[in-house]
């Protein structure tokens, strides 16, 4: 059940993320972490957070890396001018949960800042460029969160 987008060709009015999330999170689970289409080949973490307004539990897939045995995430949002709400989510709520293949462990999300950040997002964007065109598209600071594993 891969999940096929072609960026070029989504039209933004009728694009449902939350459906392509569902589907990517379907496959993911079904498939020991491994998925297709757009997210293929990268390394993915569904990444379930408190939602900020409403309490509920909401789930995320987000491309991931180590550095220095540290877990980050970023939230690019593909370069939009505002952060993803699973951003907005794990500011008001740090308590989250995190899936990598078959594992399922609990988190605290750190939000990286200043130099530290810079230092990460420059190594991220050198292995991955995708980050660096969506840090050009915006004005924001792209926010890399480090997740922490829970004791």
């Amino acid at each position: 059940m891969a999940v096929e987008i072609n960026a070029d060709e989504v039209d933004p009015n009728t694009f449902d993320p939350r459906e392509f999330n569902q589907q990517v999170i379907a496959e993911f689970r079904a498939n020991e972490g491994k998925v297709g289409g757009f997210f293929e080949g990268s390394d993915l973490v569904l990444l379930t957070t408190t939602g900020a307004r409403s309490g509920e539990p909401r789930t995320s897939p987000v491309m991931y890396f180590e550095d220095g045995g540290k877990l980050y995430v970023i939230a690019s949002m593909g370069g939009a001018d505002q952060n993803p709400a699973w951003y907005h989510n794990l500011r008001a709520n740090p308590d989250v949960t995190a899936e990598i293949g078959t594992e399922s462990f609990k988190a605290k999300a750190e939000v990286v800042e200043g130099t530290e950040r810079d230092d990460l997002y420059a190594k991220v964007s050198a292995a991955k460029p995708q980050f660096a065109e969506y840090q050009s598209k915006t004005t924001r600071v792209i926010p890399v969160v480090e997740l922490r594993r829970a004791s």
